[in-house]
């Protein structure tokens, strides 16, 4: 029940963060017609909300990374998102350097687009993925990821490896 009402808060925020965001930018003038986005399995662009320590530049960097593949962000200011992160099933040990929901999935840490969409297309029967701490080679930290990047899944079912790519 606790998750239902957790996942209801993120869908209420998820609207009224893509609304301050398309207020804000319409606001601000911009005129760009060009519609990069990539679409969701209901055919608008892919939401992504992010809950991210506000001083933290790699969040920042892995936000404008994901906008630039198409993705809507929503970053939410949270000084205790590792508190949320573990509320929601990450482990511990397995922290990321922020917390992101996209599609009923949680993503931790700096993990890079195309293994979150493998995730999405795939739907496996998880609560999400954790890229632990922040390597020096991921979306974020880089500019694209470059070399191996090890990925865990978390859910019911344990921890397992994801990716090793």
């Amino acid at each position: 029940m606790k998750r239902r009402i957790f996942l209801a808060s993120l869908a209420a925020l998820g609207v009224g963060g893509t609304f301050a965001l398309t207020t804000l930018t319409a606001a601000q003038g911009t005129d760009d017609t060009t519609d990069f986005t990539a679409p969701d399995a209901a055919g608008g662009p892919k939401q992504i909300i992010i809950w991210r320590d506000p001083g933290c530049g790699c969040c920042d960097a892995y936000a404008d990374y994901l906008e630039e593949h198409g993705y809507q962000v929503t970053r939410v200011d949270d000084r205790n998102f590792d508190k949320r992160s573990v509320e929601v099933g990450v482990p511990e040990q397995g922290l990321g350097c922020h917390l992101a929901e996209i599609e009923g999935y949680y993503v931790s840490g700096l993990v890079p687009v195309e293994i979150m969409e493998r995730l999405v297309s795939e739907k496996p029967d998880i609560t999400g993925i954790t890229l632990p701490g922040m390597p020096r080679n991921a979306p974020g930290m880089a500019r694209e990821k470059t070399g191996t990047l090890k990925t865990y899944a978390f859910g019911e079912g344990g921890i397992t490896v994801y990716s090793n790519e």
